[in-house]
């Protein structure tokens, strides 16, 4: 995942929609629960991939956010960097929060992907 993304994960997979961009996803649980997650949307741009939105749940990371006390958030990228933080749901467990993440990034790929490529200016290939 991207450079400054949460250490590994007990479980991680990457899916595809093109060869542009892709959806990475990977969690860590304790006895049935989720403990720590990321779901991060990605673009292949200028050579490398680069975050577009990233929802994550780490309490114990520099980085990382806790769904528990400050709910489901949603970091914005641009040019590499995080542009903005959105609030998605409110304080919940992590096992809901990651399910919200990937049915909120499902709901919004495509205005996720225009935005990335309006503010990248790259042009539908």
């Amino acid at each position: 995942m991207y450079d400054d993304s949460p250490r590994e994960y007990d479980t991680e997979y990457t899916t595809a929609y093109n060869e542009r961009t892709r959806r990475q996803v990977g969690y860590s649980h304790r006895r049935g629960a989720v403990t720590r997650f990321v779901v991060q949307l990605e673009y292949r741009h200028d050579e490398a991939w680069q975050p577009v939105v990233r929802y994550d749940h780490d309490p114990a990371s520099k980085h990382g956010h806790d769904v528990t006390t400050e709910g489901l958030h949603l970091d914005v990228f641009r040019n590499g960097r995080k542009y903005r933080t959105d609030y998605i749901m409110p304080v919940g467990s992590a096992d809901i929060g990651l399910d919200i993440a990937e049915a909120h990034l499902a709901e919004n790929i495509q205005r996720f992907i225009r935005r990335f490529e309006q503010w990248h200016e790259i042009r539908n290939r």
